[in-house]
């Protein structure tokens, strides 16, 4: 069963994710509160967009903070891989065939965030480097086409 599996995070993951739960917690649902009581207050709510936007505004919100909840709970901090060899929470540097270099940092897909740099270890890129090292090769099939990197560096 899914809500039975462990949940693996970088400390950086698992702090980032308990930081969300806590704004979510403490400012984001109290504002949501309070804006819908306040429409409920100031007239008709039957046939009020705003207020609907609202009230779908906290229960994404609540679905999320309950989602959080769970991962948090399941949630256990991986050890640093080994030296040199790629894993879970591994920084690796990438060069690709035309010669660019892209620095990503290897998580668990709760935590995967590509705008800063942090890939999953599920997605296709992720998936192809683990357990590999410096100097070592990998074919990664995309939409595009096959694409080939070699590992620079590996942190």
């Amino acid at each position: 069963m899914v809500r039975d599996r462990v949940v693996q995070l970088t400390p950086e993951g698992r702090q980032r994710l308990a930081d969300e739960l806590e704004n979510l917690r403490g400012v984001k649902l109290p504002e949501l509160t309070t804006r819908i009581q306040d429409a409920n207050e100031h007239g008709d709510i039957s046939d009020n967009s705003e207020y609907e936007e609202l009230k779908e505004e906290l229960v994404l919100t609540d679905a999320r903070i309950h989602e959080l909840e769970f991962l948090l709970d399941k949630a256990e901090e991986i050890e640093p891989p080994a030296k040199g060899v790629v894993g879970l929470g591994s920084s690796v540097t990438i060069r690709s065939d035309d010669g660019e270099e892209d620095t990503w940092r290897l998580v668990s897909p709760q935590e995967a965030d590509t705008r800063v740099g942090a890939i999953s270890t599920d997605s296709p890129v992720g998936h192809a480097l683990m357990g590999r090292k410096v100097g070592d090769s990998t074919s990664v099939e995309t939409p595009a086409g096959v694409l080939n990197y070699t590992i620079v560096k590996v942190s």
